[in-house]
């Protein structure tokens, strides 16, 4: 008898563990599937005003040129995604780099033996140094060399004003000194030493070479990085700061996450003495502390002749660890968005140091079809919606407190408030952040979630200005001193804008909502 109830209690102990694991997995099934973004699949997600590829694929951004009073932009672009790889160059032309005409494939993948197009540069060879003719497009591109697939650099010409390339060679126009990483090479002209200067990422470094004719390189220097993981889409650039001093600007892509840093663009001021670049400072500085500001490019303002004044700016909004968990393919064909552009200047001093600060550029004015103004909101430890709503706007505001700890704003949030983006300063942290961890968004591992960026409180003061899209925040602060850039995608109807304090009083001053139309 004692036997038999033994055996019942062991088939009985077995069910019960049957049960438990099939909860279990089920809870665990559950809950990954929370994490899968939850759309209406007859509502289209693709931005109302930011760049993106008609279809397909797109990455990288490269360096625009302006020719005859167009923007020329060349992108990265894979047309066989997301089945098939390699990538092309897609071209765009605008008058105000707002609004965009596109204009094809301008260089091809797979039609030579070194493979797909990467990364690479642009210049208008408007003194005919190559002898294509003054004014040809020449770019200067990484690919992969035939057998070997060592990242050399080879040379594509066009003489139809940037439609059609020409691949100058079968050989390369820089070839590989023997490293792993050896790519994106980024040409400018140097009008001191009348010469061509060309940056390439190699590794944790970046090499310097100069040429008279884009032919022919000659090594000349490199600028040593640590912390920095592998460096991509290197730029370098003059800048007039505030007291009349014009500084050289050497930016690259980089991964400081190993440092808690971002992986996003990061910066020194310094010199460029025609051989190498020279920093002023150790520790990088970083035009962007979001999670999706990468590959990001800097230009010059059109026919402006005054080129330290200020630049242009942007990026790919897309991070690799996430790069292909996007609604967008699914509703809309397409997966590749850019930020909004920037412009950028030079501020600070000889004590605190030179740093850049950027702006949505002015053109983006154009798009404004309504204005909410709220004169003056005060909060205590509260949380007040706003009478407004809306899924693509910019929003202003200054914003100053006394003994509070957090202050912030919710964009997108749902009726019930259980889903919205965060965009905040914790006064006791001294931070600024932005949270998207209560929407539907690309990271579902949930690590990169929050981004955050040094604050100094003491002020007790701060002006936000927010760029709200269909799938992307992008948060300047102060002049854009600081700025987060990152992909979120909440559903069509959370359109609510709530404002929140906590631990004291903060005042809402000048705050706008300002609607903004398509730009297609």
């Amino acid at each position: 008898m004692n036997l038999v109830k033994g055996k019942k209690g062991i088939v009985m102990l077995i069910v019960l563990l049957v049960l438990v694991i099939g909860a279990a997995a089920w809870w665990m099934k559950a809950q990954e599937e929370e994490k899968e973004p939850v759309m209406n699949k007859d509502v289209s997600y693709r931005s109302s005003y930011h760049f993106t590829t008609p279809d397909k694929w797109k990455n990288d951004p490269q360096k625009p040129v302006y020719y005859k009073g167009k923007y020329h932009y060349y992108y990265l672009y894979n047309k066989d995604y997301p089945d098939g790889n390699g990538t092309e160059w897609r071209h765009a032309v605008s008058k105000d780099l707002i609004h965009w005409e596109d204009q094809g494939v301008a260089i091809q993948k797979y039609t030579n033996v070194n493979g797909d197009p990467w990364s690479g540069s642009v210049v208008i060879d408007r003194e005919n140094t190559a002898g294509f003719g003054k004014d040809a497009f020449i770019a200067i591109v990484t690919q992969p060399t035939g057998e070997t697939g060592e990242q050399e650099q080879y040379m594509w010409v066009s003489t139809d004003e940037g439609k059609t390339f020409k691949n100058y060679s079968d050989e390369p126009v820089l070839k590989n000194p023997g490293v792993e990483n050896f790519r994106d090479p980024k040409v400018v002209w140097d009008d001191e030493r009348d010469k061509w200067v060309m940056l390439m990422a190699e590794g944790s470094k970046v090499g310097f070479y100069e040429s008279e004719n884009l032919k022919g390189w000659t090594f000349t220097g490199d600028f040593q990085t640590s912390n920095l993981g592998v460096l991509e889409c290197p730029d370098l650039f003059e800048m007039r700061a505030p007291d009349g001093t014009v500084k050289w600007v050497l930016g690259v892509s980089a991964n400081g996450e190993a440092i808690g840093e971002p992986n996003t663009y990061a910066y020194w001021t310094g010199k460029f003495n025609g051989s190498t670049f020279v920093a002023d400072q150790t520790d990088p500085r970083w035009l962007d502390y979001g999670f999706d500001w990468y590959g990001g490019v800097t230009f010059k303002v059109g026919q402006s002749k005054d080129k330290e004044e200020k630049r242009y700016a942007f990026a790919w909004m897309n991070k690799w660890s996430y790069a292909d968990n996007t609604p967008t393919m699914e509703h809309d064909g397409y997966n590749g968005t850019d930020s909004i552009m920037r412009e950028i200047r030079l501020e600070g001093d000889t004590e605190s140091g030179n740093y850049l600060v950027s702006q949505p550029i002015e053109a983006l004015d154009g798009l404004v079809e309504s204005t909410e103004t709220f004169e003056n909101v005060t909060l205590e430890n509260e949380m007040k919606k706003l009478d407004v709503e809306g899924e693509s706007y910019r929003l202003e505001a200054d914003v100053s407190w006394e003994d509070a700890d957090q202050v912030g704003i919710r964009l997108r949030e749902s009726e019930d408030r259980s889903r919205h983006i965060d965009a905040g300063i914790s006064l006791e942290g001294d931070y600024t952040y932005l949270n998207r961890r209560f929407t539907d968004q690309p990271d579902r591992e949930e690590t990169f979630v929050e981004s955050k960026a040094p604050f100094d409180s003491v002020a007790q003061q701060a002006h936000l200005t927010i760029l709200v899209d269909k799938t992307s925040v992008e948060v300047f602060i102060d002049g854009g001193r600081t700025v987060h850039t990152s992909l979120v995608f909440p559903r069509a109807e959370d359109r609510g804008i709530s404002l929140f304090s906590d631990g004291g009083r903060v005042k809402f001053e000048k705050l706008e909502v300002e609607k903004l139309r398509s730009n297609r």
